[in-house]
This record gives structure tokens, sequence and C-alpha cells, in this order.
């Protein structure tokens, strides 16, 4: 032992002959963490749900960083230099797709063959509900069924089967909803596919990342069960949200939304949609009626204006939260638990 350090540590000794640390110390403070950082791939996700569950997966080796931080919306994003310069030196990609992260989309594109990019709506098992047309539509009463991470199928809410075809022939960016997170079973999906994407890439870490993800799926199971006691006693109360982004929480958990001010937060919607809401307000008794915290809210005082609905918040992008291993199920527990009071106080 002392052969083999004695000439490692007279090349330090020479080159920092000031410093007071324990010789036998000075290999492992200076290659101990230098390998680490090393080890960890540069990984780049889109949006913050995406983030939250690539973090978890990747507790122990890296953090990977994020392009849509803040109160920003993929919605209405452009792409900042300093996300380019991090596309460019980033090993592994995560987005949802180019239905919901339209500017990542031709970036993406340029740059080749070099870094692994992983499209979470193509993971195998998720559910994907087409989009629905107007803003003042009708509630569904049947929930598609659902097919989870590890292939089997449950039924969404208590609401009747029927089957789904998973299978995209061609992808159309417009064939459905995007906002895929808002199903526990959903990420459970996605996290497979983030933790396949990993292992190929740093197959040097793979046991933690496998071992991550089946805590993950663990707590996403949880959470699945926690938020179905938080909504039970609402579920048949209907409300208006301001973009239609919750589909997916709507067929799990079995609410009642009724309508959408818009359809796209990017289209601001005209007289006639928001005297439509208004009046579907009214027919259906909705009891509340949901803002954004990134877009105007003066369109949900609109909307309620002159009736007895209530306005509430809620937050489908975790806008207002923290990036994080726990952001997505801050962000679920706050959906349902924004929810449960607006509608229980009417």
């Amino acid at each position: 032992m002392k052969r083999a350090l004695g000439p490692a540590l007279k090349i330090l000794a020479f080159r920092m002959p000031t410093l007071a640390i324990p010789a036998l110390a000075i290999p492992v403070l200076l290659f101990g963490s230098t390998m680490r950082a090393a080890d960890a791939p540069v990984v780049v996700t889109s949006i913050k749900p995406i983030h939250s569950l690539v973090s978890a997966i990747m507790q122990g080796v890296g953090e990977p960083k994020l392009i849509v931080d803040g109160s920003a919306s993929p919605h209405t994003y452009n792409l900042k230099p300093s996300n380019a310069r991090a596309l460019q030196d980033a090993r592994v990609i995560f987005w949802v797709g180019p239905g919901l992260e339209a500017f990542l989309e031709k970036p993406l594109q340029a740059l080749g063959r070099d870094a692994s990019i992983a499209e979470l709506d193509n993971a195998p098992g998720l559910l994907k509900l087409p989009f629905r047309e107007g803003g003042a539509f009708e509630p569904h009463d049947d929930a598609p069924e659902h097919e989870s991470a590890s292939g089997q199928h449950d039924s969404a809410s208590d609401a009747p089967e029927h089957e789904h075809d998973h299978a995209e022939a061609d992808h159309d960016h417009d064939a459905f909803d995007t906002h895929l997170w808002l199903d526990p079973m959903n990420a459970k999906a996605m996290a497979a596919l983030i933790t396949t994407t990993l292992v190929a890439a740093d197959p040097a870490n793979a046991l933690t990342y496998q071992g991550n993800a089946k805590a993950l799926n663990d707590r996403l199971d949880a959470l699945d069960a926690e938020i179905k006691g938080i909504v039970a006693p609402v579920k048949g109360k209907p409300f208006i949200v301001f973009h239609d982004a919750y589909q997916y929480f709507e067929h799990r958990y079995g609410i009642r939304v009724a309508g959408s001010i818009t359809v796209s937060p990017e289209t601001i919607p005209g007289a006639e949609r928001v005297s439509e809401i208004r009046h579907k307000v009214g027919e259906l008794g909705a009891t509340c009626v949901f803002a954004e915290p990134q877009f105007e809210p003066r369109l949900v005082n609109v909307v309620i204006e002159g009736t007895r609905a209530k306005s509430g918040v809620l937050d489908p992008e975790a806008a207002t939260l923290k990036a994080g291993p726990d952001l997505y199920f801050t962000l679920m527990r706050g959906i349902a638990d924004s929810m449960k009071d607006c509608l229980s106080s009417t």
C-alpha cells in the first residue's frame, strides 16, 4: 500500500506544498468529487413535472437541468440562449413532445445524434385522450381503459370501461391532449421510459436509477390512493377550468369538468365564447371557475360576474412551485386540494 501511494503523494506534495491537509486524505479529496461529477451525465428536461420525475430517478447520481422554469408556460415559451447551450451540452434530453413544447421541435432536430432524446408522449402504456372541441364541451360519461406502466389495465375512476387503442400509427401533434402527467398512472409509464433511457445512456449507474424508479412507483401508487380520497366528496359537482388541461385528472378520479374558458391558452377567447361559458355556468349550476397562475385572471372574473359561482386557482404546469423531485407530488395534491376546497364551500 505504501509503495502504491508513495509516488502520487510526492507529486501532490510538490504541487501543493502549502496545504495543511494530511497527505493520505489528499487523493480522496481531489479524486473522489471529480469522479462523481464525471459520472453524472448532463440531462436536460423541458417542463417542471417532467423534471420532477427525472430528478427522482436521478437522485444520488446527478440533477437534471430545466428549460421552462419559474412561472413560464410551455404554451407560450421562447427558447433562451442559455437553454440552447444546455441542449448542446446534453447527453440525454426529456420532453413531452411537439404537441406541448412546440418551441423545442426545431432545436432538437438540429442537434443531430449527439444526445439521446426521449419523447415521453411515446412511452408504452400511456393513456392518451383526444382533444375536446369547443370551450363549453359536454362532460364524458365514459372513461377509457387505462394501461399501466406494468402493462396491466385498470379502469379510470368508476366509469364504464371501453377499448382504447394506445398505438399511434402516425404521430399527429393535435391527435391527443398532451397534459399526460395529470394521471399518476401516466407518470408511472413515463418514469419507465425515463429509467430505460438513463440506463442505456449511463449503465454505470443503472442500479441507482432502477432502485429510484421502484421507489417512485410506490410513491405514485400511494399518491393515487390519496387523491381518490381527497376528491371523493366533491366528485358530482360541476366546475369550469381556464383551459382544457385536466382531462387525465378528470378521467382518473371521476370529477366533473363542465367546460373550459379556452381550449388553448395561446388563444384569448372572444365575447361569444365568454358568453357561452357564462351560460354554461348557469345552466349546469357550476359551482367554481378555476383560473391558472400564468394567465390573465380577469377572464375568470368576467365569467363568474353575476353568478353564484366562486373562483379558485389550479396550477397544472407547476408555475408556482419550486422544481425538484417532490414537485410532482405537491402539484397533484395541490390540484386535488384546490378542487375540494372550492367545491366544498358552495
